[in-house]
């Protein structure tokens, strides 16, 4: 027994080593599966950054009105316009102003971000550079962004071309530059989602749903920069400015005073002799409202016409009045006495009855009635 013992034993060891080995195996092979797996995750997110995909965030509040504002001049050739929205944080609705971007790379346009309502909440699709402009809802956000594509400008030969009518060009120095009149047939408004209750019913167009199979680009650095800035600003949640904020645009992201900052108007309409907040933010259909404005003075010089033809019944109306009654009894008395002494002429013998016959009035009227004859000489 002792011996068959002794043989035993080194058949147990290598039992137990080789157990040992395939635990120690396994557990390497899941640190393998799991590198593989973190770096499969790493790789999708990277696929999905370079595609201008961020994290989605949906709200059950629908965003406020989009604000009205000018558009700061363009700071120097190159720049794109990257129009303002409503962004969600932990303290809710916050304004990230509009402002002018370079692209990443030349011949990029921008497509703007925005809400969408799904599901019974408020979705926010993120903005992305590409070769043509997206789908952004149906939004008018302004200063070309009339709900489809964009009329601000186009690239041609890596040079940016800057339509003058929508965008606010200013002092700076720029050859590229045309004029160009949008007519948009867009109902001006501020709704700032698509789709629920009052939202834009705007839906993707063929040519917007090629654009998005393009190759994007996400949001640049700076403009990262300018999203977590505007973030920080207290005075640029909606609870804080109830729709207006006080920093509406810049003229260069995530610069949030000096004198680019724009604050927005509390009124939609300007004077006539600011065309480029009209035809920027409200696009071009911000001249029909000053059109709708100009037929507004003919109602308001017929007044003056209706009391012109209502001047002389009034006059008409004081005739048969107790004032002037004194003397009408006396131009109709004349007229009897007149055809006794046979004069036609009614005129003549009016201006000249009281002269000659003073004391055939005087007499017949002093004696009945003495207060008759006083106002007549009066």
């Amino acid at each position: 027994m002792s011996a068959h013992l002794l043989i035993q034993r080194p058949w147990r060891a290598p039992t137990h080593s080789r157990a040992y080995a395939s635990v120690t195996l396994a557990t390497r092979q899941l640190v393998t599966l799991t590198v593989a797996l973190l770096a499969a995750v790493l790789l999708l997110l990277s696929s999905r950054s370079a595609a201008g995909a961020e994290v989605a965030v949906s709200v059950n509040i629908a965003p406020p009105p989009l604000p009205v504002y000018e558009q700061p001049p363009l700071p120097s050739p190159g720049y794109i316009w990257v129009p303002g929205y409503w962004s969600y944080g932990p303290d809710g609705y916050f304004w990230v102003p509009g402002t002018w971007v370079l692209p990443p790379d030349p011949d990029l346009v921008w497509t703007p971000g925005y809400w969408g309502f799904s599901d019974g909440a408020y979705a926010w699709y993120p903005g992305y550079w590409g070769p043509e402009v997206g789908f952004y809802g149906g939004i008018v956000y302004g200063f070309g962004y009339f709900g489809h594509g964009y009329e601000g400008g186009y690239w041609r030969d890596h040079q940016f071309y800057y339509n003058r009518a929508v965008n606010n060009i200013g002092n700076t120095n720029v050859t590229n530059v045309y004029s160009k009149t949008v007519v948009n047939t867009t109902t001006v408004n501020n709704i700032s989602y698509n789709g629920g209750t009052g939202g834009v019913s705007a839906r993707p167009t063929p040519q917007e749903q090629a654009a998005a199979r393009q190759p994007r680009h996400a949001a640049t650095s700076a403009q990262t920069a300018h999203v977590a800035g505007a973030r920080g600003q207290h005075e640029l949640l909606a609870a804080v400015n109830q729709g207006h904020p006080p920093i509406a645009a810049t003229d260069k992201p995530n610069a949030f005073s000096g004198p680019g900052v724009v604050p927005a108007r509390a009124a939609a309409r300007t004077g006539q002799g600011s065309p480029l907040p009209t035809a920027g933010r409200q696009g071009p259909a911000a001249s029909q409202p000053s059109t709708s404005e100009a037929p507004r003075p003919p109602p308001a010089a017929e007044p003056p016409r209706r009391l012109a033809q209502a001047a002389p019944p009034p006059q008409e109306r004081p005739a048969p009045a107790e004032h002037p009654a004194p003397a009408a009894p006396s131009e109709r008395a004349a007229p009897p006495e007149r055809p006794q002494q046979g004069r036609p002429p009614a005129a003549s013998p009016q201006a000249h009855s009281p002269q000659q016959h003073p004391p055939q009035e005087h007499a017949p009227q002093e004696r009945p009635p003495a207060e008759k004859s006083q106002p007549q000489h009066e």
